[in-house]
């Protein structure tokens, strides 16, 4: 355990992760400072009275007398304040390092463009079948920091690219990088190797790396190497079967449980399921509980999700679809007996939209598009598309069209912020919309 003692800290961002950060060093007999570019943070009513805190801008003289910050994930290290500090020498590092500094028990790290929330989820419950006392956090659910506080066999964190730019001590017992693609545009100004490098910082010091094998950017900079297991559709150590009409996830030429059983639906999921199967195989988690984890676990909330269905037309909310590449991964696979009704819009956070088109051919499709960028969206197919102001209207149209063996779909690839508060807030109002029309 690292020794903090007479370190001067100062915390850069509140809300449950830099309380997480304070609870940290408090506990270790070290009052931190805490900064705040926003005036009323979330969590200051929980702040210790004891603790000083600078709100509403960075406070950089605090930053350069630092000798350690703990930089929330929000804030990118090329901030002229925090550049500014580096150069002066103070080390800045995130919560995540913190808590590697610490850990006890072995560590499943995952990353990705998409999927990473449904695989954490999904290593911890193979973990918690078998009977292992697990703690499942990070960018999903609880701070990793608080993990801490319960003895665990096992660690299971779900890490963003912002993250990992601020983690060096991560020796993952299996770590993976599930996809790449384009996302954080704002963030990473020179392009999608620059996001891919912050990803690839998973794999330093990993016992086992579980790469893509049907994505050549989750590889190592250098290819694959010994540590390397590798899941895919129809290539890898993992990878789907399918076989007079059925399909199994197959491993390593053994046949170890048909898809039919697993309660997650889609292509997408089912690689997802391999993914997971393979990092829990790594850490040593039984694979018989690993695969009765895989029938009961019904997914998460707004991850293509079947939240209505009647008259044999089903409404599938996938609101945490915020890019291009979750949006693809929704559609590579789907197969749809009517007419695929596809919601798409929002703000599309400066994205190219253009990999979607191959997706969205054929006749038995229809687009409607809202948001701030939907009418770049329907400019996809003009011929099929229609554009309303809000995903409201969309579906009131949609509602009146659909016939038996039709699917609507929400899967937006874009951020919900410019009508909504959140993703989660967009999901809900689909689902509600879908009961009332549908």
């Amino acid at each position: 355990m690292m020794d903090y003692q007479g370190k001067n800290v100062v915390i850069i961002g509140l809300g449950i992760t830099g309380l997480s950060c304070v609870d940290f060093f408090l506990t270790r007999g070290v009052t931190p400072r805490v900064v705040d570019t926003r005036v009323s943070p979330p969590g200051l009513d929980k702040l210790p009275a004891e603790v000083d805190r600078h709100l509403g801008s960075l406070n950089e003289d605090w930053l350069l007398a630092a000798d350690l910050i703990v930089a929330s994930p929000g804030i990118a290290l090329a901030t002229p304040a925090l550049a500014d500090a580096a150069a002066a020498g103070v080390e800045i590092v995130g919560d995540i390092e913190l808590f590697c500094r610490e850990a006890q028990a072995p560590i499943v790290a995952i990353t990705g463009s998409n999927g990473k929330s449904t695989v954490t989820t999904l290593v911890g419950e193979m973990a918690k079948a078998a009977g292992w006392s697990v703690g499942v956090g990070g960018n999903i659910g609880l701070p990793a920091l608080t993990l801490l506080k319960q003895p665990c066999q096992l660690y299971v964190l779900e890490l963003s690219s912002f993250q990992l730019e601020t983690t060096s001590s991560l020796h993952a017992a299996a770590a993976t990088i599930l996809n790449v693609t384009e996302d954080h545009t704002n963030r990473y100004p020179f392009g999608i190797q620059q996001y891919r490098a912050a990803k690839l910082r998973v794999y330093d010091h990993a016992q086992v790396c579980v790469v893509n094998a049907d994505d050549a950017l989750t590889m190592p900079i250098k290819g694959a190497d010994a540590r390397c297991v590798s899941f895919g559709v129809d290539v890898g150590d993992y990878h789907l079967n399918t076989q007079q009409g059925e399909t199994w996830l197959r491993v390593k030429g053994e046949r170890v449980l048909n898809t039919k059983e697993i309660s997650l639906v889609g292509q997408h999921n089912h690689t997802n399921a391999l993914a997971a199967l393979a990092l829990a195989d790594a850490v040593g988690i039984p694979r018989a509980p690993a695969l009765t984890a895989l029938t009961t676990f019904t997914g998460l909330p707004h991850r293509f999700q079947c939240v209505w269905q009647r008259n044999g037309v089903r409404w599938i909310n996938d609101s945490k679809a915020t890019n291009v590449g979750s949006t693809e991964a929704a559609l590579s696979g789907l197969q749809v007996k009517g007419t695929l009704h596809l919601l798409l819009g929002g703000d599309g956070k400066s994205a190219d939209f253009s990999p979607l088109l191959r997706y969205v051919q054929g006749d038995n499709i229809r687009l409607y598009c809202f948001g701030r960028d939907g009418a770049q969206l329907a400019a996809l197919r003009p011929e099929i598309a229609e554009q309303t102001e809000t995903m409201e209207q969309t579906l009131r149209v949609i509602a009146t069209r659909v016939v038996p063996g039709d699917l609507v779909l929400l899967s937006p690839a874009c951020a919900s912020l410019d009508q909504f508060k959140s993703f989660e807030q967009r999901g809900d109002e689909f689902a509600r919309l879908a009961e009332e029309l549908g």
